[in-house]
């Protein structure tokens, strides 16, 4: 046994039990739709392994791109490796599939919430998150739900951070 082996990896457990608060949030999404005045800004990374967005989008947004759930989506799914949605982009529909570990800020800025992540080289398991928030395999792995024919818009983050 290395050095390594022997410390715990508290930085990576913080950062799976995040990831969980992400999925959580989009899984109450999914069966209720958004209340009040909740949206997301998620931001991903646009390079990263398994993410399957259009290439237009991709030469657009090298390396990062954030996007809202808000008003117009449809088709939002996730599970313990993806979140998936459709938003139109010039009124055409795209289908984005996003890893989880590709997501580098969630926010819900109507109650100024907002999480910021690490990349993570390992893909997480569904026992990684199943072991933070109590419960057992999420068998449906999502569906339709959240508010029918809903697009998103993609924005700049600038405003979120501090100078």
């Amino acid at each position: 046994m290395t050095d390594d082996d022997e410390i715990l990896r508290y930085d990576r457990m913080v950062e799976t039990a995040l990831r969980g608060v992400v999925r959580k949030s989009v899984e109450e999404v999914i069966q209720h739709g958004l209340s009040g005045d909740h949206h997301f800004y998620i931001t991903f990374l646009t390079d990263y392994p398994g993410v399957d967005i259009p290439d237009y989008l991709h030469e657009r947004y090298p390396g990062e791109m954030t996007i809202v759930l808000q008003y117009q989506f449809s088709d939002l799914e996730v599970d313990n490796e993806f979140l998936r949605v459709t938003l139109s982009f010039n009124s055409v529909p795209e289908r984005l599939v996003i890893p989880m570990n590709a997501i580098s800020i969630f926010a819900d800025p109507s109650v100024n919430f907002a999480l910021q992540f690490q990349p993570m080289g390992d893909e997480l398991t569904e026992a990684d998150l199943d072991a933070f928030d109590g419960d057992g395999p999420d068998d449906d792995g999502g569906g339709s739900g959240g508010g029918g024919d809903k697009t998103g818009e993609v924005v700049s983050l600038d405003k979120f951070r501090k100078k």
